[in-house]
């Protein structure tokens, strides 16, 4: 088992560790991450969510066995910046017209894309107009993954009649991690010489976050060392090994994370019992952490 996620070496975070990249424009998303993987020395890395070459932003970067709590970003919620390009002046009802895109939306992927063009819906949690200037303006988007803002300029340009597309996009937040604390490769490639070469781990620890990080947001389960033992070869999480719970008003089938009493990641998994049973499986397993 690992131990208390604030006192781990630097190596254990470069293994088992999350980093808030701010993502430059021009590489993928892919590549990006591969950058990561190869500075960090792991042996793996996976980033949170595709993001296009010209977009840059929130890309959390998983990695080594941080990896494998990778599809907790699958379904989370996703916050930008964009310019939308208007083809003709603002019309004076601009603001109105976009606030109407809020709320559950149908969309097509566009040619380009890598999914199956169909239509389907997607929620627009918050659309906001946040200033304007000419024929610009400046949007906030929070909306579900899987949302394709260029799209939703598209279609907000028809809406006001002038026609428009999207311009910059910047990703501002994704599955509580956000623009407050974001780290640049050229930072994270300091942090690692600083570390290697004069033994400073401080620039480090403000890099590079120990995965736990990844599930803050899922409703949880602690269970007892003897019963993550078992979890780390496989076996469910039972009623007798829970000794704690901060479940919320979690349903079963959600998913939830588990974790020793001192704090570390033993895994996530689905919700398929009553934690306050007696006995039975509680969790079923999605994915091993340990």
């Amino acid at each position: 088992m690992r131990g208390p996620p604030t006192e781990r070496s630097p190596a254990d975070l470069l293994s088992f560790g999350v980093v808030n990249l701010d993502k430059p424009p021009g590489p993928s998303a892919h590549q990006v991450a591969a950058w990561v993987r190869d500075l960090a020395g792991a042996d793996r890395a996976a980033h949170a969510g595709t993001l296009d070459p010209k977009v840059t932003g929130c890309l959390p970067v998983l990695l080594g066995d941080a990896t494998r709590a990778a599809q907790v970003f699958d379904d989370s919620r996703k916050e930008y910046v964009a310019v939308l390009e208007l083809h003709g002046p603002a019309p004076a009802d601009l603001r109105e017209t976009v606030a109407e895109f809020e709320g559950e939306i149908y969309q097509k992927p566009p040619r380009k894309s890598a999914v199956r063009r169909r239509l389907r819906t997607r929620t627009i949690h918050d659309l906001d107009v946040l200033e304007t200037r000419d024929r610009q303006a400046l949007l906030r988007v929070a909306c579900e993954a899987g949302t394709y803002i260029r799209k939703l300029c598209h279609d907000v340009g028809l809406a006001l009649g002038t026609g428009a597309h999207m311009g910059d996009l910047r990703r501002i937040g994704t599955a509580g991690f956000d623009d407050t604390d974001l780290v640049t490769l050229h930072d994270l490639a300091d942090a690692i010489a600083f570390w290697e070469g004069d033994g400073d781990e401080s620039w480090l620890r403000e890099a590079v976050d120990p995965a736990e990080r990844v599930l803050d947001g899922l409703p949880s389960l602690t269970v007892a060392p003897s019963a993550a033992r078992e979890i780390a070869h496989g076996a469910p999480v039972y009623a007798p090994g829970i000794v704690g719970t901060a479940l919320d008003d979690a349903e079963r089938g959600s998913l939830v994370a588990c974790y020793t009493p001192e704090g570390a990641a033993v895994c996530i998994g689905t919700l398929v019992g009553d934690p306050d049973g007696d006995s039975g499986p509680i969790v079923d397993l999605e994915r091993v952490l340990v």
